[in-house]
């Protein structure tokens, strides 16, 4: 046991070494398939050893359980906020009162990341708690979220008894336009700026959703340390460096107010190149005796103050609206404005996400608007100026087609976005096909998204049951595909005629209506025609379909184009009829299954109607009661959380015997 437990902190140890050059300070010393195979080695072991799994193991980022709500957790000294300087004059008046106190007071300068301040404690080296400043006195504990945030260290290289320490959780700028991009392709409300979205991914109680979510952090100040004395602000964040805590890299010690000043004047310039969002500087006095000397107001400190930069805000007109579809169906309006210098680019486009914004703002066609770019990035009209309006402004309205097909445009009950259903929509056809070939629904080996670019550029697929017309000449003119490729591709496009009627169903990339969802449909609905006339009341009569799913799949099938491309698909030979058998054998029954990962030889589709035909049940989500979760490469969250109920994992080899037993 000595020697395994000998590993595992040695394996422990690489990792966490290795976390701390790639996320904190970006000079990664091993691949990415070196990490990850001494972190399944450490996963390894931890599954066969459970009680040798410690809290700061690096396997435990993502092993939090759903929370019901959050604690509250009462700070040991207050996290007060700062006074606010929004001058040079301000800042000389800020070090004219240190001076009174001080004599020839230096500082150190850091950037206002504009994030969510946390406060985390260390016991012996090891992270026990980490909480939002809350109002200063009470904050929140987020301590399983905050193990999601890869530059925040689980265990220190150095131990102190007690270690408490401040900082600030930031959304980079790139996966704030990630967030966004995905959020609107989903016809779902985005975030105003990426401050907004930390709080809310800080704030999720389910863990994993945090995890997604590329958070970091920067450290800069310990607000209670047990062992070690520190006097100066540059002593301080040259420690929590040493400890591995992030550090902001641009902080600055200054010998007096001009240095800051121009610090500031510097960074007011730098901001819009940074990778993260700040608004401002903070300007903290070096020495820490000084600062006792100098004290605190009840709400802020008078050895500190933020000096904010100016909002960078323009004016310009709205001079008329795009409507334009994006690769989902998402119908949104784009705001083409006269072209005005914001933020270190000239914009003449932005976006204004949904109709429901619009609305709410009342922005018109021919309004002077007020401009910013949200989270430094995205041009953003903030209101309309009405005051310079002249009555001849125009309403915008939300169109009743689509711009990109004329197909009718729908609105699901919950949702901002309004969509266009037609499957075959210019907009959205590549996205359509691939989907439709993918692995999980009608599984046409080599039909990938190079092919798919291709037929869909040289106009040989306009819609999707064009994919059954194709010839092995037309194939084979395409790049990178030979005769015997092509030849392969036609065979497996005409084996794709065979799938089960779910497999179909689900390959439509209907609305809200999944792989599992189209199977359980497919169990009271046996043929596609049936689709045709089903009514939503009728469909929520089927186990886990609600009134979303239901009104989609009644909308889609309502469409014409739609209705047309199915007829078609029957005419090549496609099977529309659902097989009526029920399970081989009831030897499964009663246990739930969940998959993870990519199988070495099975799709997950397969690897379900295996399940399923012994009787077994396949869930979406790892709960207390799943019996299996079956793991490939790559298992991500799921493998995590069933790995800390204990629930039993395995892997194909092991799912194979057990379907045969």
């Amino acid at each position: 046991m000595d020697s395994v437990e000998n590993r595992i902190n040695s394996l422990r140890e690489e990792i966490r070494k290795h976390e701390y050059q790639y996320y904190v300070l970006d000079e990664p010393l091993i691949s990415d398939a070196e990490y990850d195979a001494l972190m399944q080695e450490l996963i390894a072991f931890e599954n066969e050893h459970p009680d040798l799994i410690t809290t700061d193991s690096p396997t435990q980022r993502v092993g939090g359980q759903v929370a019901d709500r959050f604690q509250k957790v009462t700070h040991r000294r207050p996290l007060l906020s700062l006074d606010n300087a929004f001058s040079e004059g301000d800042l000389r008046e800020f070090n004219r009162r240190v001076g009174t106190a001080v004599i020839r007071p230096d500082y150190v300068v850091e950037l206002k990341i504009d994030g969510v301040s946390i406060a985390l404690v260390y016991e012996d080296g090891v992270l026990q708690t980490a909480a939002t400043r809350g109002d200063g006195q009470v904050g929140e504990d987020v301590t399983a979220n905050i193990k999601t945030v890869r530059t925040i260290p689980l265990r220190l290289p150095k131990s102190f008894p007690r270690l408490e320490v401040r900082g600030e959780i930031y959304l980079p700028k790139n996966e704030f336009l990630r967030l966004n991009a995905e959020k609107e392709e989903k016809g779902e409300k985005t975030f105003a700026n990426p401050r907004n979205a930390a709080a809310g991914s800080l704030r999720q109680l389910d863990p994993t959703i945090s995890s997604s979510r590329a958070l970091s952090a920067f450290i800069y100040d310990i607000t209670y340390i047990d062992g070690r004395e520190i006097l100066t602000q540059k002593e301080m964040l040259d420690f929590l460096g040493e400890c591995g805590f992030p550090v902001n890299p641009e902080a600055r010690y200054c010998s007096g107010i001009e240095e800051v000043y121009a610090y500031c004047e510097e960074y007011q310039e730098k901001r819009h190149s940074l990778p993260y969002e700040i608004d401002g500087v903070v300007v903290k006095l070096n020495s820490l005796a000084d600062r006792q000397e100098l004290g605190y107001t009840a709400k802020s400190p008078r050895w500190a103050i933020a000096y904010k930069f100016p909002p960078e805000e323009k004016e310009t007109r709205l001079l008329e609206v795009e409507i334009n579809v994006g690769r989902t169906g998402v119908v949104a309006p784009t705001a083409i404005m006269e072209p005005v210098f914001l933020a270190g680019t000239t914009v003449s486009r932005a976006s204004l996400h949904n109709f429901d914004l619009v609305q709410d703002r009342d922005i018109r066609i021919g309004d002077m608007v007020l401009l910013h770019k949200a989270g430094d990035i995205i041009p953003e009209i903030i209101k309309p100026l009405v005051q310079y309006r002249t009555g001849q402004e125009i309403e915008i309205t939300p169109p009743a087609a689509c711009p990109a097909c004329s197909s009718l445009v729908v609105r699901f009950e919950g949702e901002v976005a309004y969509r266009c259903e037609n499957i075959n929509c210019p907009a959205r056809l590549k996205e359509s096909l691939i989907f439709f070939a993918s692995r999980d629904a009608m599984d046409i080996d080599g039909m990938g998204p190079a092919v798919i670019d291709q037929l869909v550029e040289r106009d040989l697929v306009r819609k999707l049951d064009d994919l059954y017309a194709l010839t092995e000449e037309q194939l084979s003119s395409l790049d990178r595909m030979g005769a015997k490729s092509a030849a392969n591709l036609i065979q497996a496009i005409e084996s794709s005629k065979s799938r089960p009627l779910h497999r179909l169903v689900t390959a439509l990339g209907i609305r809200f209506i999944g792989g599992k969802s189209a199977r359980t449909i497919c169990e009271h609905i046996h043929s596609i025609d049936e689709f045709f006339t089903v009514q939503a009341d009728e469909l929520m009569q089927i186990p886990e379909i609600g009134p979303r799913m239901a009104e989609s799949l009644v909308a889609f099938f309502k469409e014409k184009s739609n209705v047309a491309t199915i007829e078609s698909l029957k005419k090549a030979g496609l099977n529309t009829v659902a097989e009526s058998k029920g399970p081989e054998s009831q030897k499964l029954a009663g246990k739930t299954f969940v998959l993870t990962g990519t199988l070495p030889d099975l799709n997950r589709d397969e690897a379900s109607e295996m399940i399923i035909a012994q009787g077994g049940r396949v869930s979406s989500s790892v709960s207390k009661k799943t019996d299996y979760v079956v793991a490939g490469s790559e298992p991500g969250s799921k493998y995590d959380k069933a790995f800390q109920l204990g629930i039993t994992i395995l892997d194909q080899a092991a799912l194979l015997e057990l379907l045969e037993a």
